[in-house]
């Protein structure tokens, strides 16, 4: 039998992938990757071997997660088409890394997942295998199987006894992980319809949070978070506690209509408390500590940062070239952002560094003004010397 390595999630696709690919006479090892979904890992795996899988690994890859994939794209300040802070998109490039390992150590001849065929997962996927093992073939049941909708493939797993949780009632598709929370499908392809409360899973309403602000304070050295209230954390604890307090005063939802990388727009929520407070921290941060042309320059390779990522491109070469200048960039990023809670709202009230550029004496309209205004006029005539007639 031909041996393949499934990207397992235990969901609806993946559970339904195993038995289509055990038919066509495959034998089927999974493969699941702990980045903090909060889920029963052991159940997913017995459901792995009952759906017929001859063997499933379980890594977790939470630490490799934070350290090597969202702290440096929070250095980056990267966030796709303004609202995305691609927590999904960041953890696909690390399992493909690990199919590709998976794949050598059982002398497998392709490796496998369960995405769409509309979607930007499989280009993720599959770039990165490519990048990381060009001979390894890649298998993509749904651009290929008989099933049109995900009520179909509901039915197909009720025929088989494949246990699943999703139901037609509540038919969404959702990746988790520590950095954030994508859902899509069911009535969320109507851009008309509100999203439902149901369709959220950290995140309260901001109408239903408490009816005072809450203040944090989040610390950081060389762009990397470091504390929380004064206090030291690691960065994981530190995560799963923004996640929960940010969670609870409604920061970090997002309703997006964004650009797939295959051509087609696309309506996605999305929930990423931790990811909202840290990035708005760290971006003030550096509004303190950056020159106007690094900070300036910076936005642009952002941007293309996050593009980067979001069209599956992490191993390629210009991100990495990228990461060298991004990397150069956080050399005086340490002080502290104190942000405001309330009602949805996440507002940087308190700023704190050692490199602050902000110099009272000169930005003050007070009495201890420092500044020689005498000085703008030369610099006016100099500025707009080239412009005149």
């Amino acid at each position: 039998m031909k041996k393949i390595v499934l990207a397992y999630s235990g969901g609806l696709d993946t559970s339904c992938a195993i038995k289509w690919f055990k038919d066509k006479g495959y034998d089927v090892v999974c493969f699941i990757a702990d980045l903090g979904q909060g889920e029963d890992f052991q159940k997913i795996e017995e459901r792995g071997l009952a759906g017929g899988a001859s063997k499933v690994y379980c890594k977790n890859l939470q630490e490799e997660f934070i350290d090597d994939f969202i702290v440096p794209s929070l250095k980056a300040n990267a966030v796709y088409e303004g609202k995305y802070l691609l927590a999904t998109a960041l953890g696909r490039p690390l399992i493909a890394k690990y199919l590709v390992e998976v794949a050598h150590k059982e002398k497998a001849e392709a490796v496998a997942h369960g995405c769409t065929g509309k979607g930007n997962d499989q280009v993720r996927l599959e770039v990165t295998t490519g990048i990381l093992d060009p001979k390894l073939k890649i298998l993509a049941p749904l651009r290929e199987w008989e099933f049109k909708s995900r009520d179909e493939e509901i039915e197909y797993a009720r025929k088989h006894n494949i246990p699943i949780d999703v139901t037609k009632k509540k038919p969404y598709s959702i990746d988790r992980n520590l950095w954030g929370i994508s859902i899509e499908a069911g009535i969320l392809e109507n851009l008309d319809q509100e999203p439902p409360e149901d369709c959220y899973l950290i995140t309260k309403s901001p109408t239903g949070t408490a009816t005072y602000p809450k203040y944090v304070e989040i610390a950081f050295e060389k762009g990397v978070p470091k504390k929380l209230d004064g206090k030291n954390v690691k960065l994981k604890d530190l995560i799963m506690s923004l996640n929960e307090i940010g969670g609870s005063y409604g920061i970090g939802r997002y309703d997006m209509v964004e650009n797939r990388l295959v051509g087609i727009k696309s309506r996605e929520i999305y929930e990423a408390p931790a990811a909202t407070m840290l990035h708005i921290a760290h971006r003030e941060l550096e509004a303190l500590v950056l020159d106007r042309d690094l900070m300036h320059f910076k936005e642009m390779i952002s941007q293309k940062y996050a593009e980067l990522i979001y069209y599956g491109l992490w191993y390629s070469h210009l991100k990495e070239s990228l990461d060298a200048f991004v990397e150069t960039t956080q050399k005086y990023v340490t002080g502290s952002i104190r942000l405001k809670l309330f009602k949805g709202n996440c507002v940087p009230v308190g700023r704190s560094s050692a490199h602050s550029l902000y110099k009272k004496e000169l930005a003050t309209y007070g009495s201890e003004d420092k500044f020689d205004q005498r000085l703008a006029e030369g610099f006016i005539r100099l500025w707009g010397m080239p412009y005149k007639r």
